[in-house]
């Protein structure tokens, strides 16, 4: 009997303790890349609790969700989708059906894209760049709808939330300013990527990425020897490649053009300085 009384006053007590310390915990919200809690956390300060999907070292490309995501993501009041990598291709179903009173907000909505082609039948775009946070002009539209989500979801910090996207803002145009007076002189300047994470970058500011990659596909013996007669035409003597990308091919395209293969990393969480040094490292092979 004593043992019986003494189990229900235990349950009793974690009771209680689970149920006053609920109350304290932030709701969640869950983005899909490291740069994305960024954005948010600039704008929202710490009034949530943001949680990555993709973490630290995994490609968006091919990561597949872990089991012990699934409570981050069945507690979640909002998921910040970019839009077009493959991992939320490939996941967005089970993610919703794991949640499905989560909001969902697709931050590519409303951003010019980069696209390979329409669908015939519906127009929906087909074979998107995915890389749009590598764009400061999109970045700016991907903060003003995630303040606008975050005002519905807490509409009393409004004004909160409006003047910390002006400051993010403010900082987006002054990296943006500093990244087109580097590049300036050298519009129309071609690199050489392994896989195409810097279309956006290029567009904006006039470069020309030629990419070893195709589709997500590795290249074809004949890409490769185009790539590589242009490398040698024009003098290019640099591969990048992301951190978290298998460095082999990269590096044997570096050997035939008597080159080297660079690392970036596009899935920085220190957004500004991470565009900066990106374009640092062109600057300087570009000169």
């Amino acid at each position: 009997m004593k043992q019986v009384v003494w189990i229900v006053a235990l349950l009793i007590i974690i009771g209680g303790c689970s149920s006053t310390k609920n109350p304290n915990k932030k709701p969640v919200i869950l983005v899909s890349i490291l740069p994305q809690k960024t954005f948010v956390e600039k704008i929202a300060g710490d009034d949530f609790q943001v949680e990555v999907l993709i973490p630290h070292g995994a490609s968006p490309a091919t990561y597949s969700l872990l089991p012990s995501q699934m409570t981050n993501i069945s507690g979640a009041v909002m998921w910040f989708r970019i839009g077009y990598v493959g991992f939320e291709l490939s996941w967005a179903d089970k993610i919703i059906e794991a949640n499905s009173k989560m909001e969902v907000v697709n931050l590519s909505e409303g951003i010019s894209l980069i696209v390979g082609s329409r669908d015939e039948k519906n127009g929906k775009p087909v074979g998107v760049d995915p890389h749009i946070w590598l764009s400061p002009v999109r970045v700016k539209k991907m903060a003003q709808k995630i303040t606008d989500e975050l005002v519905k979801l807490n509409p009393k910090n409004y004004s909160k939330y409006q003047a910390k996207m002006l400051t993010f803002i403010k900082e987006i145009e002054e990296t943006d300013i500093a990244i087109r007076e580097e590049m300036r002189k050298f519009a129309g300047s071609k690199f050489i990527s392994y896989h195409p994470s810097l279309s956006y970058f290029a567009l904006d500011y006039q470069l020309v990425q030629l990419s070893l990659e195709q589709g997500g596909k590795e290249a074809t013996v004949a890409h490769m020897a185009d790539l590589v007669k242009t490398a040698r035409d024009e003098n290019i003597k640099v591969i990048y490649i992301q951190s978290d990308f298998d460095k082999e091919g990269a590096q044997a395209f570096a050997g035939e053009i008597g080159g080297e293969a660079i690392q970036i990393w596009p899935l920085a969480p220190e957004w500004s300085e991470n565009m900066l040094m990106i374009s640092h490292i062109l600057s300087d092979n570009f000169r």
